[in-house]
């Protein structure tokens, strides 16, 4: 019989975060920018890039990522202390600081990023430069993960040669 990467990468994935100690999952969740300089520095001084999910609350697909594939990553001892998840809701007017330290909305920053459609998962330095192409839409389940992966990891050798 055939097992489906899909129906494993959600059992790991709930694994793991079934696993973690009480009060960690918490930790897992992902946190709203609020301040894009201060948490692109902190992600750059741990040797990785900032990621960005760029969302919308009625997206299904942005839950699954979310869900899914980054809060595994945080939540991964490989990542664990290296890897700064954020959120920008590009359906929010919350207030956010951008890169410049300008205060700014989450929807006017995903607008001058030019989201369109979501979800997209960036990975910035402590400038606000890109390190690596944005992941768009919620691709292929079976290799989500992997391509996650391997994007922080490219990210952060960018940042290390810059």
């Amino acid at each position: 019989m055939r097992q489906s990467w899909k129906g494993w990468n959600g059992l790991i994935g709930a694994l793991i975060l079934a696993c973690l100690p009480t009060g960690t999952l918490q930790a897992a969740e992902l946190q709203r920018a609020s301040h894009l300089a201060v948490e692109a520095r902190q992600a750059a001084s741990a040797g990785a890039p900032l990621v960005i999910i760029f969302s919308r609350a009625d997206c299904s697909f942005c839950k699954t990522v979310k869900r899914d594939y980054l809060r595994v990553l945080a939540a991964d001892p490989r990542y664990a202390g290296r890897v700064v998840i954020r959120e920008v809701a590009q359906d929010s007017n919350a207030p956010l600081q951008d890169f410049s330290g300008r205060p700014t909305t989450h929807a006017i920053f995903a607008k001058r990023e030019k989201i369109r459609l979501v979800p997209v998962v960036a990975f910035y330095g402590p400038d606000g430069q890109a390190l690596h192409e944005p992941i768009v839409g919620a691709r292929l389940p079976d290799f989500y993960q992997s391509y996650l992966e391997d994007a922080v990891d490219q990210a952060s050798l960018a940042l290390k040669k810059r």
